[in-house]
């Protein structure tokens, strides 16, 4: 096989691959890495969304990707989405539909928004749509995300400052 060598840290050879496969098998067939991902979204937006996943490894230096597919429970256009996502803080949408019109982890490494691309209607569900998402997971992780829930708690009323 061209450009084969033998796996020393992962399953099997990283370089130009990916492998379909992050932490452990759990009996259902899932990885914990992929448990996880429900827990937190499950504890982060809504006990009841229900989701699928799989984790997949790439080698890029950083940054992590999503494809997702979203169902709501009324119709939303594409538009709707990009004007949404637009304004919200944290988010750049970059979509354009032709060969440039996306992003990629390496060209959003070392930037502190996530970015969403690739925003079209998901034809096998009534009110769906899939997104590309992308985030430098270094810059635009947990305690970053923690950071600024806390912010906007406070600025809404909903928590205050801690007094010495």
């Amino acid at each position: 096989m061209l450009g084969a060598t033998e796996p020393k840290k992962f399953p099997k050879q990283i370089a130009f691959n990916v492998i379909p496969f992050i932490g452990s098998f759990r009996d259902d067939g899932y990885t914990d890495e992929e448990a996880k991902m429900w827990m937190e979204t499950h504890k982060m937006l809504d006990p009841s969304i229900q989701l699928t996943v799989t984790c997949v490894r790439v080698p890029v230096m950083v940054g992590h990707s999503e494809c997702v597919n979203l169902e709501f429970h009324n119709p939303i256009d594409e538009d709707e989405a990009r004007d949404a996502l637009r304004n919200a803080p944290g988010v750049q949408v970059v979509d354009k539909r032709d060969e440039t019109g996306y992003v990629t982890p390496k060209e959003i490494q070392g930037e502190f928004d996530v970015f969403v691309s690739r925003i079209r209607k998901d034809p096998t569900v009534p009110h769906g749509l899939n997104l590309w998402v992308v985030g430098d997971n270094l810059r635009k992780g947990a305690a970053l995300n923690a950071v600024q829930i806390a912010q906007l708690l406070h600025e809404r009323g909903l928590i205050e400052k801690a007094h010495a």
